[in-house]
Order: C-alpha cells, then structure tokens, then sequence
C-alpha cells in the first residue's frame, strides 16, 4: 500500500502538482528563531529571489547522538547503498566496490566491473540496489577523446558481479577530469534517475540548457536502459529522449521525498550558489544564464542574472558553498525529532547540514558534524533508522550516528 500511494504522489509531482514559484513566494517567512547559522559574508551581490531561499533561521532539534566510525581504510568512498541482508555496498572512487558487513567487515574489491577513468573527479561514483535485486553504478567510463558518465548494472554473486550491462553513456563525450554528477536514484514507479554534470569546462558549460547533450541534466531511463514513453522530451527531434530536466551545473546529491515521491536533488554552485532543486519534467533550472553564484575569478557569469524567464528557481542556495553532496529524507523511528529533515552531506567546510522544511520552503538549517573536520560525500538511512555517513579522505571511513 505504502508503495502504491509513493507512485501516486510520484506521477502527480512529475506531471507538475508541485508548489509553484508563485505560490511558493506567497508563504511568508517563518519567523525568526535564532540568526541564520551561516555568518560568512556572501561572494555574489544578489538578493534572494523568494523568502527563505537563503540562509534560514538556524533551528535545532536538541538531539543527542554518539558517533561511531563503523569501518575506515577506504579510499575517497562516493556512494553507499543496503543489501536486502542488512550488508553495505560501499564504492571508492579509484574503482573499488566493497561489501560491507554490518559489523563493519570489509570485503576484498568486487570482481567484474568495468575499467574507470580515476582521473580529477572522476572514477567510480555511486551504487544503488534496484527493485529488482540488480546492483546499479555509475562511473567515469574512459573513451577515445576523452570520457564520460555511464551507468552499468549486474548481478551480484559472491564477491563477482555477472552479467555486467552498460544501460546508459552520457554523450558527447569530452576529455575533462571534472563534473561528472553522477547520483542514482530510483523512483516510486521503478524508472531510474541519473544526475549529471556540465563537465565543468566552457564547451561543456554550454551545453547544459541544450537537448542534444546529456551534460547538466537530470536523465530518467528504464531500469534496463530502455526510455520512458512519458519522458518530457521523447519524440522531439533533435532531444535527447532520456531528459528529464535541463540546466543544471553538477549534481551530485538526489533523493526521493517519501511523502511526496518528487525527486529532490542538490547541486554545486561556482563561487557561491550551492543549490537545492525540485526537478520537474521539462523544467529548465537555468545554469549557466542564471545563477546566484560567480565565476571562481570573482567576476559574473554570464549577464550577472539571478531571474530569466522560463527558467526555474532553487527551493534554496548557499553562498558561500557548502559542497553539497549526498542528501537523504530522514523518515524512520530512531530519532523521532529528526522525522521529515532533509540531510545533506557538506564538504565546504565539512559538516552534516539538517534542514526542516515546510513544504517546498527550508524553514531552519542545522550544521552538526563541524568539528569532525571532514567532508562528508554520502548520507543514508540504514534499515534500522540509522544515518551512515562517507567521509570522503583519502583514508575515508563509514561514520554511524545513534542515539546517545
């Protein structure tokens, strides 16, 4: 039952039944609890183009929880998905797969997956446990005149994976090192989303608001590679039929909202401009002609324009950034104070950012982890109600958070 009301409020959300800018800008700002908990001074000049779009009041949920490093010696680790037996599938960005026990046993690397290109940012991302029992990842696939982000699926068995299937490549392909996005994700309904990045450099850049390239956008395919018949872009000529929203920078956080069944993703901004989005089917989210970021040098992006139109808002931004990565909807028993926060991964400066929301509106931010000091890549709700944590070093490690 559960399943079949996620699947309906999915296909309400993907149909656009979500909160709009306009009825969004209508809610009034919560009132104040304590000043925001960001106090550095903003890179960018702008202003905020909806209430509570940046820097909301800090607001904490006074709960206490104990640390514990569960499993440590992996290397820069990316993404972290369950088993159906409790077990962890841990990636390592150099091409390592790992199984992890619940008592924090490393396996030896998984056999079979396909060779990474491990260059910058590259290498090999996320992992996620399909519906059908399939693992699922995603990687920087090397390829003459450069690389690109692919996804392959298999079978897992023992400490091999089988029957390896490459169900989707990112194209053009384009000899960069960095922006790769790179989330999986899947929905209510079974289809999987992919996050993608713009590849960082001018020439990718500017592919991002275009239909012909997979750069900059979120992508929605079959489980087995195949495209939706619904995708907003299907039969468009010169679209690329796996689309399914456009515009964005380098997205490197997605997660399902259980009580709505939308995609919520997060995306790293230039200097300042960190962004959480929505993404609706056929919405352009406006990178790079609107931003609330600025070029690394200090000078503007483009026109120096936070508001075009046809170009959608963030729910929210950071500037300066966080570096958000990994995000996860907390909906379990363990903390019941932390039912219905949006956690995210921050890895500039290194902490767990908690937000509490009010709708599609970021009503309090919360930084808990500051004084780790270490940038946090992945965030996960274990299946006993636990957050599990990547931290994303050379010499990285699985944190668990429980109750003190």
């Amino acid at each position: 039952m559960r399943d079949a009301v996620l699947a309906a409020a999915f296909i309400l959300a993907a149909c656009g039944a979500q909160q709009t800018e306009a009825q969004t800008a209508a809610i009034a700002p919560a009132a104040a609890e304590s000043p925001p908990v960001e106090t550095r001074k903003p890179n960018a000049p702008y202003q905020p183009a909806l209430p509570s779009q940046t820097r909301a009041p800090g607001r904490k949920a006074g709960v206490a929880f104990t640390v514990q490093t569960l499993a440590k010696g992996l290397e820069h680790p990316w993404g972290l998905d369950f088993l159906p037996d409790g077990r962890m599938l841990v990636t390592e960005r150099p091409g390592r797969l790992r199984i992890v026990s619940a008592a924090g046993e490393l396996s030896p690397p998984v056999t079979g997956l396909p060779r990474v290109d491990a260059r910058g940012q590259g290498g090999l991302l996320d992992v996620a446990v399909g519906p059908d029992g399939l693992i699922y990842w995603s990687y920087a696939q090397p390829r003459e005149g450069g690389n690109g982000t692919a996804v392959a699926r298999g079978r897992l068995v023992g400490n091999a994976v089988s029957g390896v299937q490459v169900i989707w490549a990112m194209t053009p392909t384009l000899d960069s090192t960095a922006h790769f996005g790179g989330r999986l994700v899947f929905a209510p309904d079974g289809k999987l989303f992919i996050t993608t990045g713009e590849r960082s450099i001018l020439p990718g850049r500017m592919q991002a608001q275009k239909l012909d390239s997979d750069f900059g956008k979120v992508v929605r395919i079959n489980p087995d590679g195949t495209i939706p018949a619904d995708n907003p872009y299907q039969g468009r000529d010169g679209s690329k039929p796996e689309l399914w929203s456009i515009g964005h920078r380098n997205i490197q956080g997605a997660a399902i909202n259980p009580t709505t069944g939308a995609l919520w993703t997060v995306e790293h901004g230039p200097l300042g401009g960190d962004e959480i989005n929505v993404p609706q089917a056929g919405k352009d989210y406006g990178w790079p002609t609107i931003t609330y970021g600025l070029e690394y040098s200090g000078k503007t992006i483009g026109a120096g324009i936070t508001q075009a139109a046809g170009m959608e808002q963030p729910v929210y931004y950071w500037d300066p950034v966080i570096a958000p990565s990994g995000m996860a909807f907390y909906n379990a028993d363990l903390f019941p104070a932390w039912k219905g926060s949006l956690f995210i991964g921050g890895m500039k400066p290194g902490h767990l950012a908690r937000l509490t929301l009010d709708g599609f509106r970021v009503a309090g931010e919360e930084r808990l982890l500051e004084d780790l000091g270490q940038r946090i890549r992945d965030v996960n709700v274990g299946p006993d109600g636990a957050l599990y944590l990547l931290t994303d070093e050379a010499d990285g490690a699985i944190l668990k958070l429980v109750p003190k």
